[in-house]
């Protein structure tokens, strides 16, 4: 998909001059923003179809920066940062980030990563419209409700909830979910799971303490039940505590 347009938001010329050139010769249209305040305004007045966006900026952080994008869009954001803990990587994830790449990187890694991302934003197979008591998912729509209020979900988010949908009653490891959500280089970043179910059941479970459709098997991975199945599969979920995702 070479007819995207991409926002890099850094604070330095260096970074964003070697990024613009990379992503130009691919095709790729560019908008610049060295602030995430800058970068916000852009928004308002240009679309982007993903985000570059740098971790730590002067001004308005990038998780900030993140934060108020996910308020009111759903497109995807790729964060930009030097540091490589788990923890900074989860912080990112809770923010509304998609993916998380560590510099310095190379240019071949980060347009996998971006074409991935585009390629998982984009609509995908038709599936059949989900439909519950409580829970309403239109595939093709890219709509979720909950009790008839429209909820917002992220491509991430929304491409795992396909997963699990299309795949609903089937446990489905952690490995399987991480390669078909975010690509095949992917396999070990168990906390991208971690923090994207706990956001997903936040904002589709009646409970997301105790849930109904997205359930874990401990020390295996995650399965989406209809709530026909509950009954079934509410002792594999009380093992949820006694294990971490």
């Amino acid at each position: 998909m070479t007819s995207a347009t991409i926002l890099i938001v850094d604070d330095e010329p260096q970074i964003r001059r070697v990024m613009r050139t990379t992503l130009t010769s691919q095709g790729y249209a560019v908008i610049e923003a060295k602030s995430g305040e800058e970068a916000l305004e852009k928004l308002r007045a240009e679309r982007a179809d993903l985000i570059l966006l740098d971790v730590n900026m002067p001004g308005i952080s990038g998780l900030d920066t993140c934060r108020e994008i996910r308020r009111t869009g759903d497109v995807p954001i790729i964060m930009l940062t030097v540091r490589n803990t788990e923890k900074d990587k989860v912080q990112a994830l809770d923010a509304g980030a998609d993916d998380y790449v560590v510099k310095p990187f190379g240019a071949e890694e980060l347009m996998a990563r971006i074409r991935a991302a585009l390629r998982r934003a984009a609509p995908g197979e038709s599936i059949p419209v989900f439909t519950s008591e409580e829970l309403s998912i239109d595939f093709g729509k890219r709509a979720v409700t909950v009790k008839g209020t429209p909820v917002r979900l992220t491509p991430k988010e929304f491409e795992l909830l396909r997963q699990l949908v299309t795949n609903q009653g089937v446990s489905l490891s952690h490995r399987r979910l991480l390669q078909a959500v975010w690509g095949p280089d992917y396999g070990e970043e168990t906390e991208y799971l971690r923090v994207f179910i706990n956001q997903l059941r936040k904002k589709i479970e009646p409970d997301p303490h105790s849930p109904r459709y997205i359930l874990t098997d401990p020390w295996i991975g995650y399965r989406f039940e209809p709530p026909s199945e509950k009954s079934r599969a509410a002792r594999p979920e009380r093992a949820e505590k006694k294990s971490k995702d």
